[in-house]
């Protein structure tokens, strides 16, 4: 049975000591003013989280590392601010899993080695206005002129796409059409600043208002024909895989949101005191914080369990049925875990709750989109179904 190694715990410790001390004392003054923090990255990429599933040859910790270290790293920059765990998150699962699992070895070449020293970011620009759980439906095109790509279309709600350190955009456009007549979608690679490549302003979001999200328009873009990532047609097949890692990465986020909410919620029922007592002596309080506690255990347990089947698969040892079943489970649970145990902390709270200088404010506006990224809750309920042999 999985568990986690003395490395893990051990490397937790250390995320956990630079989350509180580079993160922490900041977090309320970037959250306040929308402000992404791109001189953080690079102390990240110095830490070596942005490397943790990626080869020594490209910068990364090659066999010292495993995708359950990433969620470790994901869980404990989340505890702190979600913004910061989902930057991490996006950007090594969005960003460098589609360069570094079907690119060639230019394009890791040219790419990788900024993106795991945390110098540039990456962006993954698959949902669009009109196509966001059904992203088949895409409607960005990529036509084909001499050996260039011409792209035209938009994408909605991309992550780190317009930091001052992104370096390229992954998107994926439709580039022909299929013998049954379905759309051939291939992913292709656009570098920052490649003219007709627009980044429109960032967006004004209920939560994670220091993470970097963007709408991106494409106006007769010309990228290289060498940016194809991967063979052309394919690009549908590897976003989707790409988000099923990216399930057990949100579900990591969502357990040190939930973490952070049963640690703040108790420690005010501990001091807080209402009729001259502390009201975690009160059984409404008490029985509330009892079952966040067990939504926080189940949901961590779920995740890791996840994580380390991918970490099997990769060693050869799971299927990826069983891999993808288990992150649709993490990733519904964790992240409605994540929901409801921002509403008990809040409530705990009181009117405190209310306020924007007590952290749980600013969890409870986060939580929401956990439930709806990587994948909405519905979208994870008809996985499992699938997975369970029902049918589609």
């Amino acid at each position: 049975m999985f568990e986690l190694s003395q490395d893990h715990e051990d490397f937790r410790k250390v995320v956990r000591d630079f989350a509180e001390k580079e993160v922490a004392p900041h977090i309320a003054k970037w959250d306040a003013a929308s402000h992404f923090p791109a001189d953080l990255v690079p102390k990240m990429g110095e830490l070596g989280l942005f490397g943790l599933v990626v080869p020594e040859e490209y910068g990364g910790a090659g066999d010292a590392g495993d995708f359950t270290s990433l969620c470790v790293a994901i869980e404990e920059l989340g505890r702190v601010d979600q913004s910061i765990g989902i930057t991490l998150s996006a950007g090594v699962g969005l960003g460098i899993n589609p360069i570094l699992t079907y690119g060639d070895e230019e394009q890791k070449q040219r790419f990788l080695p900024d993106l795991v020293s945390g110098r540039a970011l990456a962006g993954f620009g698959l949902t669009e206005p009109e196509a966001g759980s059904d992203a088949a439906a895409t409607r960005t095109r990529a036509v084909r002129d001499g050996d260039e790509w011409v792209i035209d279309g938009a994408k909605a709600f991309i992550t780190n796409s317009g930091t001052d350190i992104t370096s390229v955009v992954t998107v994926t456009a439709r580039t022909g059409t299929n013998d049954d007549g379905t759309p051939q979608v291939s992913a292709i690679m656009v570098p920052a600043g490649t003219p007709g490549f627009v980044v429109e302003p960032a967006y004004h979001k209920l939560g994670w208002h220091v993470s970097d999200t963007h709408g991106l328009t494409f106006e007769g873009c010309r990228v290289p024909a060498e940016n194809l990532l991967g063979a052309e047609g394919e690009g549908f097949k590897q976003f989707l895989k790409t988000l099923d890692d990216g399930r057990i990465a949100i579900s990591a986020l969502a357990v040190g949101c939930a973490q952070a909410c049963l640690e703040l919620a108790t420690d005010y029922a501990k001091s807080r005191t209402a009729f001259g007592k502390p009201i975690g002596v009160n059984q409404g309080v008490s029985f509330q914080l009892a079952d966040l506690a067990v939504m926080v255990e189940g949901a961590r347990l779920l995740t890791y369990k996840a994580a380390w089947l991918k970490d099997e698969l990769h060693a050869g040892k799971r299927s990826v049925k069983e891999v993808k079943q288990a992150a649709a489970i993490a990733k519904l649970y964790s992240t409605e875990a994540a929901v409801t145990a921002t509403r008990i902390a809040t409530q705990v709270f009181g009117g405190n709750g209310f306020m924007e200088e007590f952290p749980v404010a600013r969890f409870y506006r986060d939580a929401k989109i956990l439930e709806i990224g990587e994948g909405t809750s519905e979208v994870q309920r008809m996985l499992i179904a699938r997975g369970l042999g029902l049918p589609a």
